[in-house]
Order: structure tokens, then C-alpha cells, then sequence
């Protein structure tokens, strides 16, 4: 049931649930909203129900269970609900779909963030990754996976730290 106090009106009440389920952290990386990472797709208000759609950063994303089971309950919680929480997979999700301020929080948070477009040069082996801790740009990969399938593991030779980088697709 929707809440007395909830914005009437399906456009007011659409642009209330994205902002709520905006606020849903990715939970391998809680300094990102789905948001930052542009998992947030669309909100759609089908009468009484939110119909939210979500993308995986990459088939099979462990994360997008429990993101959408966060979405859920925030929207809930806001008296907003009910709610629908639907996976799209088309487009797919591509690194070019992190905000600007998402790529900031990534380097912040001590994980190198893939420039714009940079999944095109990754297919080729062109990427220059940048160190987040120094800055440098001599870095290597030592394991194409890292803490998450998301992510591979790099090194700078420069401060000799390992870094994750958050993969480009």
C-alpha cells in the first residue's frame, strides 16, 4: 500500500522511487550507489506497483540479489511500494555507464577507475591504468581476477602497491 504522505501523481511518485532506490549501495563496493555505477535503469510506476529495472555489471553479478532485495525494502520502508525489481540484460552494462563522481569514489576508495570508454582499447590490450595511490601509469596486471569478478588485480612499479582495477566491458 502506498503511503498517505507519498507523492501523488505518477511522475512525482516515480522520480520519489528513484531517488530512494538510488540510494542503494552496491555491496562489494559500499562507496558506490547503483547510481555511481549506472546499475539503476529505469523506474517505471504500473499502477499501484514500482516496476524498477536493474543491469548486472556482468552476467552472473552475485551482488544483484541483494541489490534488489535492498531496493526493495528501501522502497518499502519509504512507503512507497509496492515493488517489482526486474533484471535487464540488453543494452548490456558497460563501464561507460559510471557516473563521473562514481569513477572519483572508485580512485578514492583505493580502486583504479577505467576512463570513458576504455573498453574498446581493454579489447585490445591498450589500457594504461593509472595507480590510484601515486598516480603513476607503469602498472601491470598480475591476475585478471581480483577481490571480485568484477575487478583484476594490478601492481604499480612506481610505489610497488597492489591495487585493484575495476575491469572495463
Amino acid at each position: 500500500m502506498v503511503d498517505e504522505a507519498a507523492p501523488s501523481g505518477p511522475a512525482a511518485r516515480r522520480a520519489a522511487v528513484w531517488r530512494v532506490a538510488g540510494t542503494v549501495v552496491d555491496p562489494e563496493i559500499p562507496v558506490l550507489t547503483i547510481v555511481d555505477l549506472g546499475v539503476l535503469r529505469d523506474v517505471a510506476i504500473r499502477g499501484e506497483t514500482a516496476e524498477i529495472s536493474i543491469t548486472p555489471t556482468y552476467s552472473g553479478c552475485p551482488a544483484m540479489n541483494m541489490i534488489a532485495l535492498e531496493i526493495s525494502l528501501a522502497v518499502e520502508k519509504a512507503g512507497l511500494g509496492p515493488v517489482t525489481v526486474r533484471t535487464v540484460l540488453s543494452p548490456a552494462w558497460t563501464t561507460d555507464f559510471l557516473t563521473d563522481d562514481g569513477r572519483r569514489k572508485l580512485k578514492d576508495y583505493g580502486i583504479a577507475p577505467p576512463a570513458p570508454a576504455a573498453g574498446r582499447r581493454a579489447l585490445f590490450g591498450v589500457e594504461t591504468v593509472a595507480c590510484p595511490r601515486c598516480g603513476s601509469t607503469d602498472t601491470g596486471e598480475i591476475a585478471p581476477f581480483g577481490s571480485t569478478s568484477c575487478k583484476s588485480l594490478w601492481r604499480c612499479n612506481a610505489c610497488r602497491e597492489p591495487f585493484d582495477y575495476f575491469k572495463c566491458h
